[in-house]
């Protein structure tokens, strides 16, 4: 009965949408633009709080530990799925401490390199690290760019050799000015730069190829037909958020996100394939994710920065 009333009533205060990156970042548009278009449905003020940190470790605490009534939400993306693995005490359990409400949407990570580079497509990559180590830049350690390239690395049977950053834009800069030769993030960091050819997108680690870079090989075109990495959005909630206001949460969301503003703004900008998948879904795949990027940080024995 109280979970129906608060249900019936929700949202009766201002919401607080915590985003665990700093301002600028993938994850803090998508986040900012929802809070906008919340705010105009539910006739609430819906807060934009960025609380970067820690490969999102410090805004998904927050978000856990916040009172589970509604009034919480964390917008956040892949590198949420590993923050078990990468930590050995990690200070909240990822997949009992936060419920899945949304999965927004997924695009590929991509791999790029500066112009002025020699490499055209993966084969070259392949071809110039067996004479020496060719070296990529990513947003940190345990990254999901970090991740995939360390995939490729072995898959390719090839050195690669990393340099993480603290976030992807002095990665960018670094690759642009020719001082690391390759970075991996997803097509929604790398697209501006690769349009206003800064840098070369040389491939895609999605099914099959983005209408936004016709040119660049697919991971299945590049042989290895095995092998995705993908970037998701997903929104969640703290453990224990009564589940007719979760569900108002979901209708609310949808309705977000099919307004013709934010899905052009999705599908354009951030190159994402909106899924809209409920809590059930969503829950369903990030048990998978966390299997198998767990295994891989495991198995590589990496660790957080």
């Amino acid at each position: 009965l109280c979970a129906g009333a608060a249900a019936q009533t929700y949202p009766n205060k201002p919401v607080r949408l915590v985003i665990p990156f700093p301002a600028g970042a993938a994850a803090d548009t998508i986040g900012r633009s929802f809070a906008a278009k919340f705010s105009e449905i539910w006739g609430q003020q819906v807060v934009a709080d960025n609380r970067g940190g820690a490969n999102t470790i410090v805004g998904a605490e927050i978000a856990a530990k916040a009172v589970p009534d509604g009034t919480t939400l964390m917008a956040t993306f892949d590198s949420h799925s590993t923050i078990s693995a990468l930590l050995d005490k990690p200070p909240l359990n990822i997949e009992t401490d936060l419920v899945p409400v949304m999965l927004v949407g997924k695009a590929p990570y991509i791999v790029a390199t500066s112009p002025q580079k020699p490499f055209k497509n993966f084969a070259d990559v392949v071809a110039a690290a067996k004479v020496k180590p060719v070296t990529y830049g990513t947003s940190g350690p345990g990254s999901s760019g970090h991740l995939a390239m360390v995939m490729l690395g072995r898959k390719a049977n090839v050195p690669l050799d990393h340099v993480p950053y603290k976030g992807a834009g002095p990665a960018i800069n670094d690759v642009m000015g020719g001082h690391v030769d390759l970075i991996c993030a997803s097509v929604a960091a790398l697209l501006p730069q690769i349009e206003a050819g800064t840098l070369r997108c040389i491939m895609q680690m999605g099914p099959e190829r983005l209408k936004a870079l016709p040119d660049a090989q697919t991971t299945k075109e590049a042989g290895f037909p095995d092998f995705l990495a993908e970037a998701w959005w997903g929104i969640f909630a703290p453990k224990g958020t009564p589940e007719p206001i979760v569900k108002q949460t979901y209708d609310a969301l949808r309705e977000v996100i099919s307004s013709p503003i934010v899905s052009q703004r999705l599908r354009e900008t951030q190159q994402m394939q909106l899924l809209m998948q409920g809590p059930q879904e969503f829950a369903t795949f990030f048990a998978k994710e966390v299997i198998e990027w767990g295994k891989v940080v495991r198995d590589n024995n990496i660790k957080g920065g």
